[in-house]
């Protein structure tokens, strides 16, 4: 049996103030870090072997906060394949200001649907197509292993690893939004068959 773990960091200071956030290193808040103190709870029953996180400090800083809670010396792997994806444009713009200028709907797509990008930024497709290669060559191996694996990345990148892992369509992906710091718990066979999902606390 595999066991692998989703997290999307805790809130993040530009999560608090309302701002596109993307590609910009900023950390967790406070209410960010007692975010990831409840996961490390959450998910304190389960032998995590290996994790897996970005290379932009809110996510780090989660991940850094659970394993120290939980008293978990396990390798880590930082790569930006996990990064949020980039806004582009829109970083560090207020979403209510921007939903003003550029009207709600537009904002909307920009923000959930699968292959429109904002501008000067990524799409969630842009964002598939390098969480997915990443996570078929890098990560599924050591799931093949039976090892437990927590990834702890962003809203997009995690909603891009949930379309591959629950076959999710892009027109369903447009009503997927992940709240911070609830672990998603997939189970699987020693052939990677998906037998179980299930957000914590359930």
């Amino acid at each position: 049996m595999a066991v692998l773990i989703l997290l999307r960091h805790g809130q993040s200071t530009w999560n608090q103030e309302n701002r596109f956030t993307g590609t910009v290193d900023v950390d967790l808040s406070m209410q960010g870090e007692l975010e990831a103190s409840r996961a490390a709870a959450l998910i304190k029953p389960y032998p995590i072997d290996l994790a897996y996180t970005s290379i932009l400090k809110r996510a780090i800083h989660t991940l850094e906060i659970i394993l120290s809670k939980n008293n978990l010396p396990i390798p880590v792997i930082q790569d930006s394949a996990l990064n949020e994806r980039d806004y582009g444009d829109l970083q560090g713009l207020d979403k209510t200001e921007t939903a003003q200028r550029y009207g709600s709907e537009q904002v909307q797509l920009w923000r959930r649907a699968y292959d429109v990008a904002p501008p000067g930024g990524e799409s969630l497709k842009d964002t598939f197509n390098r969480v997915i290669p990443f996570y078929k060559m890098e990560i599924e191996p050591k799931l093949k292993e039976g090892l437990t694996i927590l990834i702890v990345a962003h809203g997009n990148s995690l909603r891009a690893l949930m379309m591959h892992l629950d076959g999710i369509t892009a027109s369903e992906i447009e009503e997927v939004n992940i709240a911070t710091c609830i672990p998603r718990i997939y189970t699987f066979t020693p052939k990677l068959e998906l037998t179980r999902v299930e957000d914590l606390p359930a």
